[in-house]
């Protein structure tokens, strides 16, 4: 009796099945070779071999001549299978320890587990020497009911489309509140340029200057201290503040109790600020009375909102595009499958239907016309066309006869066909490509990852600078009163000159955080 062994060769360079077939050709023309399997998704190969005439080093450069690069895996966890059974008929912990010690003694049980309390039974298992449908007929024979723990094929994780709702109704809330606002601070940009204008020319005194500026509509006092200007923006803010910032509220809040300062607390820190300083100095200016209205930042929470939820929309609508491919693909997996025993002369016995995730290598499983290919394998009998253009985007059908690779999702078109199971479960081609698409979308890409990081540190960074911003202000104001006066407008004499000092300052170092809120790393 000669000894087989096995091995696993990582194969890169394969682009499509005609370079398996190629690879599997050759190889198995070779002395010691008993058998190879290529996957092209997962990109490796098990090979059989006959360590006596060759062995895997060499293996490896066979298929290196083929002008593939290959190399030997070192101890690829023998691609040990794994399975959840709900178990039923368990009364208590002497039957848990029955069902353990009776699977533990069966050949290719690697590892078993069962939990009397939730009815489960976690199983690891050596797909070469026992398949899943052998481990349940022995836990059946031991009298208990069992049956696979129920999968979620629905794909409903990947489902944007409550998020992508969600962002599109804060934008639309932002902008609707927005326009007004820009508005509005476009006017006053127009007429208080137009109002320099006619300073310049006419030489006016600033009493008259006073007295023009005042008579605009907009600047026009409701109650002392409040223009028409303030409170428009101050009524438009409100509902943005609430309805547009919300998410970031909930989400800033969660990251805080973490311990980290993502670019969502930025945000929040910015708008809550600028729209509390705003509406603070509103109240200061109509307790005081004043005659000149409060320079407000109540433009910068909505202009700030529709930018950076209209980046999470589109973002979210990306998102829900690639999950939609995603779900697409999922549900193209057949979820039954109908297993053939074969007498001799390949004379049909018996056939069963089973759950797709029972189905064991080395299975013969027969596909009718119309119906969809379980998993990937081999053609043992039967021609027929396949529709494959799932897959590989092919149009036309595909020619299956004896000896063709079949792949799992793929639509059998005219003729019946007998196949044997070469890749079963998580290793067919259609769930290698799904884990690949989900892995690509929960990694984050490098320059990602990069933002993020540099995202936490620029949070504490700018909310310092817009701090050193106050104090250095505040100093500067009482040691040099009139540099604070020259850049202070609208500083009227009726008010402290510290109150002028801190006022200035607090609106300095506002205007830093409002600056630094929406920058491009975030929105990116």
């Amino acid at each position: 009796s000669k000894t087989i062994s096995k091995c696993y060769v990582q194969v890169t360079g394969m682009t499509c099945a005609s370079c398996v077939a190629n690879i599997e050709r050759n190889l198995r023309r070779e002395d010691g070779i008993h058998s190879i399997l290529v996957a092209l998704m997962a990109g490796k190969a098990e090979v059989r071999y006959n360590p006596a005439v060759i062995h895997p080093a060499a293996i490896a450069e066979l298929i290196r001549e083929l002008g593939f690069g290959a190399t030997v895996m070192e101890n690829c966890g023998e691609g040990e299978g794994i399975l959840e059974l709900v178990v039923r008929g368990m009364t208590c912990a002497s039957c848990v320890h029955k069902i353990e010690s009776t699977l533990m003694k069966t050949n290719g049980v690697l590892y078993c587990s069962v939990a009397l309390a939730t009815n489960k039974a976690h199983i690891k298992y050596d797909p070469e020497a026992i398949g899943p449908r052998d481990v349940i007929q022995v836990i059946k024979d031991l009298g208990f009911t069992t049956s696979l723990v129920k999968k979620d094929r629905s794909a409903s994780h990947l489902d944007h489309k409550q998020e992508i709702r969600q962002w599109k109704r804060s934008f639309v809330v932002s902008l609707v509140f927005c326009i007004p606002v820009m508005g509005l601070m476009i006017y006053m940009m127009v007429m208080d340029s137009q109002l320099s204008d006619a300073h310049a020319h006419h030489n006016m005194s600033s009493e008259e200057m006073e007295a023009l500026h005042s008579s605009m509509f907009l600047e026009y006092q409701l109650l002392p201290g409040l223009s028409v200007m303030n409170f428009l923006s101050f009524l438009l803010c409100v509902p943005v503040q609430v309805f547009g910032g919300w998410h970031f509220y909930i989400q800033a809040s969660r990251a805080l109790r973490h311990n980290t300062a993502n670019m969502d607390v930025l945000v929040v820190l910015a708008t809550s600020i600028a729209f509390l300083y705003s509406f603070i100095i509103l109240l200061v200016a109509m307790a005081e009375r004043a005659k000149v209205n409060p320079v407000t930042f109540f433009d910068t929470p909505p202009m700030l909102f529709v930018f950076i939820s209209l980046g999470r929309w589109l973002e979210h609508v990306a998102k829900g595009k690639t999950s939609e491919a995603l779900a697409r693909l999922i549900s193209l997996q057949a979820t039954e499958a109908t297993i053939v025993t074969l007498g001799r002369d390949n004379v049909l016995l018996s056939e069963e239907q089973v759950d797709v995730e029972l189905v064991q290598r080395g299975d013969i499983v027969k596909v009718v016309p119309g119906g969809k290919f379980p998993v990937d394998g081999r053609v043992i009998e039967g021609h027929s066309m396949v529709d494959e253009s799932l897959i590989t985007g092919e149009a036309m059908p595909v020619t299956k006869r004896p000896g063709n690779t079949v792949i799992a999702g793929s639509i059998n078109q005219n003729g019946s066909l007998l196949i044997s199971a070469t890749h079963v479960g998580a290793d067919t081609t259609l769930s290698q490509i799904v884990k690949l698409v989900e892995e690509a979308q929960t990694s984050k890409a490098p320059i990602q990852q990069f933002a993020d990081k540099l995202s936490g540190y620029f949070v504490p960074f700018i909310v310092a600078v817009s701090v050193v911003t106050l104090f250095a202000w505040i100093i500067i104001g009482f040691v040099d009163f009139e540099i604070v006066e020259k850049y202070f407008l609208g500083y009227n004499k009726s008010i402290s000159a510290a109150e002028v000092i801190i006022r200035f300052a607090f609106q300095a170092s506002i205007t830093v955080l409002c600056i630094a809120c929406p920058c491009s790393l975030g929105l990116a």
